[in-house]
């Protein structure tokens, strides 16, 4: 079995039907997953947030996540004390 799974879970996600680890039978279909899924976050989400996916073993993607470098200030602190830094800023 192919493991795809996230990194951090950012609200946006957390909001998302997207699943935080999902199997796969083959390699193929795990990476098509991770690179779809990485995409489709990219486009869909509220882009305080930049979604990768990298294989990072054997058998294991990772869709990492990472504060957008183009979002300027707007990544921080939220109104309610969340943090982008602890995947908790409330995008």
């Amino acid at each position: 079995m192919y493991t795809v799974q996230m990194e951090e879970e950012c609200a946006c996600f957390k909001k998302s039907e997207y699943a935080n680890e999902k199997s796969f039978d083959n390699q193929q279909d795990a990476y098509n997953y991770a690179n779809i899924v990485a995409e489709f976050m990219n486009e869909d989400f509220c882009t305080t947030h930049l979604f990768t996916s990298q294989m990072i073993g054997p058998k294991t993607f990772m869709i990492r996540v990472s504060a957008n470098p183009n979002v300027g200030s707007s990544c921080g602190t939220d109104s309610s004390g969340g943090s982008c830094d602890t995947g908790s800023c409330g995008c």
